[in-house]
């Protein structure tokens, strides 16, 4: 099977590569933006005919869309989650590959969701923020585009290869920097916010399984269990052995909470407040993964200290 895999350098791209070079019925061939790229081409400028010469060349059965952007304004996030999207999709349309399209969307096209509940893949979308509108606006342009192909809604992505700018990633740097100033307290804000947590390498594994399936649609790939970022923060300092104590902020009533590790102010100088869920997201979410189950035969193998204990082996060696 021959796969052409799109954002192969990015966070999920490069776990997503490595579960794919590692089956032996694989052919990978790897389209993106870098210099490692077997082809260079960019979504977000390249035009639809370009792509479909290379569909035609190549002749994939499956193409795995990876790349996006999850930072910056709404035009930047516009043109490399949807735009690029389109570009893929008419791109397929017009070639005669017939390939199969596996697309990454993600859990905050949901937006908020009611505490205690599992968002199944039928709830009404309401993304809270640009990030969220762009990847759903991807998500419907794959949907109506009449190709086979499925989307995958990856909740919270965890474990080795964390952005730093990440909730996990950022605990991870302060507690780091308390570790190696020999600081016992550790003023944390936002963890209150409970996410549904994944490890990366599990969701290469989804990505894999729907390659191979016929499934079609959206289906959710999370964990089932969402989990309070105070009780991650234990977790991640008893794996890295930080002994000192954890103390939550909290902003003033009606205010947001800072941010997690921000530096802790002087008392003439008050930090400024960022938004507590900048995701768009709100305090909850937690996937049902019942589809992914019953229709990948997928199911979530790495636990979450596993994934923190990667996250934390990265952070140590900038100590």
């Amino acid at each position: 099977m021959r796969v052409l895999l799109i954002g192969a350098n990015g966070y999920l791209g490069r776990f997503v590569a490595e579960r794919l070079l590692a089956d032996p019925a694989v052919q990978l061939t790897a389209l993106g933006r870098g210099d490692d790229a077997d082809v260079r081409f960019d979504l977000a400028t390249g035009s639809p005919g370009a792509l479909t010469r290379f569909l035609d060349a190549v002749h994939p059965g499956v193409v795995v869309n990876c790349a996006g952007a999850t930072r910056g304004g709404a035009r930047e996030l516009t043109r490399h989650n949807t735009v690029a999207v389109a570009t893929v999709c008419e791109a397929l349309r017009r070639s005669g590959c017939g390939a199969r399209l596996v697309q990454i969307g993600c859990a905050a096209e949901y937006g908020p969701s009611q505490p205690g509940s599992s968002t199944a893949e039928d709830a009404v979308p309401r993304p809270g923020g640009p990030y969220g509108v762009s990847k759903l606006a991807a998500t419907e342009l794959v949907l109506g585009s009449g190709l086979d192909a499925v989307v995958l809604r990856v909740f919270s992505p965890a474990g080795p290869g964390t952005p730093a700018g990440s909730p996990l990633g950022r605990l991870a740097e302060a507690m780091r920097r308390a570790m190696q100033s020999g600081d016992g307290d550790l003023k944390l804000g936002g963890l209150g916010v409970q996410r549904d947590f994944i490890d990366v390498r599990d969701v290469a594994r989804a990505v894999h399984a729907a390659s191979l399936s016929a499934a079609q649609g959206v289906i959710n790939i999370g964990s089932g269990r969402a989990v309070r970022l105070r009780d991650a923060a234990a977790v991640l300092a008893r794996v890295a052995g930080y002994g000192g104590a954890l103390h939550e902020l909290d902003g003033a009533p009606g205010h947001a909470r800072p941010a997690i590790g921000h530096p802790r102010p002087e008392p003439d100088h008050p930090a400024p407040v960022a938004h507590p869920y900048p995701d768009g997201c709100g305090s909850w979410q937690q996937a049902d993964v019942r589809t992914a189950r019953d229709r990948l035969g997928w199911r979530p193998r790495i636990n979450l200290e596993e994934s923190l204990a990667d996250i934390w082996m990265e952070a140590a060696c900038r100590i």
